[in-house]
């Protein structure tokens, strides 16, 4: 009984702690977003380890060869096939992100600083082509540039030419082009929520030092727009990279991307190890890539200040 009573306080300090712990914040929120979290997990992170294993794997024709093995990414390195399909994806998808934002950005700050009470109309508006089918609007651009396409036709009813051009469809620049007006959306509106942070007394108060427009947009509304800008290359430049169906539509011998190649892999060459192989080694790039755009720009900007 003595023992007994002697361990009861630190059984029920035990308690205590343990009833405060379950109590406190972060485990109940923990708690909340864990069926959240784990569905996420499951889907997101578990196709990922078995693309990951797959890549040390062989195929022996219909079936694998689970032995260990780092050929697929010799190949997927060394072969100037899949090199050139990679550098030319990472090309295309930078390209792609810096025009998207160059043209989104003032499409945004029109929509933030102008739009007054129709902000809500403007935004509508921009998502209206995404009420048509990806394919629609890759299709509507191999119209627009094809050879007897609205773009030459314009061009020859102008005297520009004299004939069609075939420059302009079945190469990277249509694939650019294409890529350009399906993600420009994507690229407008955290733009957009980000120019509505920014303190408009700041930029009145630059107006009163003695700023004209462009310098006060120069020192403080793009900056503190930065976030926005960075968010948006990023929400372009990842998917792009991985992009096939525009390729194969509008791009030709000429623009296919490294996205086409694991397609195929996975597909007519039922090679799933390569393919496999080439997919997580686009990843780790695409990461690698964008972190250093990220770096870059935060770079910039503590030099512009």
């Amino acid at each position: 009984m003595t023992a007994a009573a002697e361990g009861s306080p630190p059984l029920r300090m035990t308690q205590v702690r343990r009833s405060a712990l379950l109590q406190s914040e972060p485990v109940q929120g923990f708690a909340l977003i864990s069926p959240t979290f784990l569905y996420a997990l499951i889907l997101l992170v578990l196709p990922i380890l078995v693309v990951f294993a797959h890549s040390f794997w062989t195929q022996n024709y219909l079936t694998i060869d689970h032995t260990f093995t780092l050929e697929n990414y010799r190949v997927a390195l060394t072969e100037p096939i899949y090199r050139d399909l990679l550098w030319r994806s990472l090309y295309i998808s930078l390209t792609v992100s810096v025009l998207t934002v160059i043209l989104a950005y003032p499409i945004a700050y029109f929509i933030s600083f102008h739009g007054g009470r129709h902000k809500s109309l403007w935004l509508f508006l921009i998502t209206i082509p995404f009420w048509t089918s990806y394919l629609l609007r890759v299709m509507s651009w191999k119209v627009i540039l094809g050879y007897n396409g609205v773009l030459n036709s314009g061009l020859m009813g102008l005297g520009i030419i004299d004939e069609p051009s075939t420059a302009l469809l079945y190469n990277s620049s249509a694939v650019i082009i294409t890529l350009t007006h399906a993600w420009a959306t994507f690229a407008i509106l955290p733009i957009f929520v980000s120019l509505e942070k920014v303190d408009r007394t700041l930029v009145e108060a630059a107006t009163d030092l003695g700023d004209g427009p462009l310098r006060s947009f120069l020192r403080v509304t793009l900056p503190l727009s930065t976030p926005g800008v960075v968010s948006a290359m990023l929400i372009v430049m990842i998917p792009t990279v991985g992009d096939y169906v525009t390729p194969k539509l509008v791009g030709g011998k000429d623009g296919v991307m490294i996205a086409n190649a694991i397609q195929a892999q996975f597909g007519k060459a039922s090679n799933w190890p390569l393919g496999a192989a080439l997919s997580v080694t686009t990843m780790v790039i695409v990461t690698l890539m964008a972190g250093a755009t990220v770096l870059i720009i935060r770079a910039a900007q503590r030099l512009a200040r």
